[in-house]
Order: structure tokens, then sequence, then C-alpha cells
């Protein structure tokens, strides 16, 4: 069940890091020349945030009691 939360919250990284990357670029004015380098920095640090606290969830969830 896991793999299918990682792979949902990637997609969601995918779409939300494109977004981001389309407002900075509108509020510059133009395009960035390495657009696919700016894009990977942001959805690494989107993923490393959100991997890294789905893991805390996911840990903690399987030593609460049920």
């Amino acid at each position: 069940m896991e793999v299918l939360y990682y792979t949902v919250v990637a997609a969601c990284l995918y779409f939300t890091s494109d977004w981001i990357l389309d407002r900075i670029e509108v509020s510059r004015g133009e395009r960035f020349k390495n657009r696919s380098v700016v894009f990977f920095l942001i959805i690494l640090v989107l993923a490393v945030i959100s991997f890294g606290f789905m893991k805390y969830v996911l840990l903690t969830s399987e030593v609460a009691p049920k």
C-alpha cells in the first residue's frame, strides 16, 4: 500500500512543481534558459520534504496502538 501512496504523492509533486515553475516564470516575464534544471531543483526539494514527512507518518502509524 505504501507504493501506492508514494506514487500518488510523486504524481502530485510533478504537477505542483510544474505549476510553481510556471508561476515563477510568469512573474519573471520570461522562461528560464535551463528550465529543466530549475524544475528538477523544485521537485527535489518538495520530494525530500514530502517523502520525509510520509516516512514519519507511516512509521508512527505502525507504532501507534490500533
